[in-house]
């Protein structure tokens, strides 16, 4: 595969896992590019990405000044890859939930399709979270399947592929894309379905992080329910704007007969 691979990760207090998975995607992908956003983490994971980029010339570093969020990361990363012309971007968490072995997996189904992610909830897939957790994760995503009408059964994991030829020629512009927190990779899917993307899920385990600290906040399923609600919503008020659309073209086509 000769495209332009690049692979990007956020991180926030990730000391423990930064400088393994760096290794990681450097022994598995070493021609693929890698990017890491840092929200001057307290831990000063910063640090050790500013040593490990001394001795990986695919590295590409961004510390921002303060926490500002995973949406805001992954619209840099977006735009960073479109800006390097890049051909496939990765995107992924940095606490090992997500296996770096599976990015091949999903490398393998970009050049067929122009949006692939990593599924817990279809055959093969697993998602090993703590009961409440997985309770949650679990029938919230069905529940955004049905509501948004996106048949797919994996809508908040950041493990994801685009393939930017691809969806570029579709008028996918990720910095539409209103939603906060873990609402955005729900809007994301959304939004690539309305223009028309195709989408493919692969099968992935999913893993508890084993070193740091879970950083969703405790609010984050109230807010997601509510951009649920709200992009529901804005569906419903569009649909009612077609129909009043073609009544109008209906009817004026209609007047225009009479006379």
């Amino acid at each position: 595969m000769n495209e332009k691979i690049l692979i990007a990760t956020a991180t926030y207090n990730e000391s423990e896992n930064i400088v393994k998975l760096i290794n990681s995607f450097s022994a598995l992908y070493p021609k693929a590019d890698i990017l890491v956003i840092d929200d001057s983490s307290p831990d000063k994971t910063y640090n050790l990405l500013k040593l490990l980029k001394k001795k990986n010339k695919n590295l590409n570093l961004i510390i921002r000044q303060k926490k500002e969020g995973l949406n805001t990361a992954h619209k840099i990363m977006h735009n960073f890859a479109l800006r390097k012309k890049y051909n496939f971007l990765i995107t992924m968490d940095a606490d090992f939930s997500h296996n770096p072995k599976d990015i091949k997996k999903i490398l393998s189904y970009l050049k067929f399709y122009d949006f692939v992610i990593g599924s817990r909830y279809i055959s093969a897939g697993k998602c090993n979270m703590k009961f409440m957790r997985l309770l949650i994760s679990k029938y919230g995503n069905l529940a955004i399947k049905y509501i948004l009408k996106t048949n797919v059964s994996e809508n908040t994991t950041s493990f994801r592929g685009f393939n930017l030829n691809k969806i570029r020629n579709k008028n996918f512009n990720i910095n539409l894309i209103k939603s906060n927190g873990y609402s955005f990779f729900m809007e994301t899917i959304h939004y690539l379905r309305k223009k028309n993307c195709s989408i493919k899920e692969v099968p992935i385990v999913f893993n508890d992080r084993q070193y740091g600290k879970s950083k969703i906040p405790k609010l984050e399923t109230l807010r997601t329910l509510k951009n649920l609600f709200i992009l529901r919503m804005l569906d419903f008020f569009n649909y009612l704007k077609k129909i009043e659309y073609f009544l109008y073209i209906f009817y004026d086509k209609k007047s225009h007969i009479n006379k």
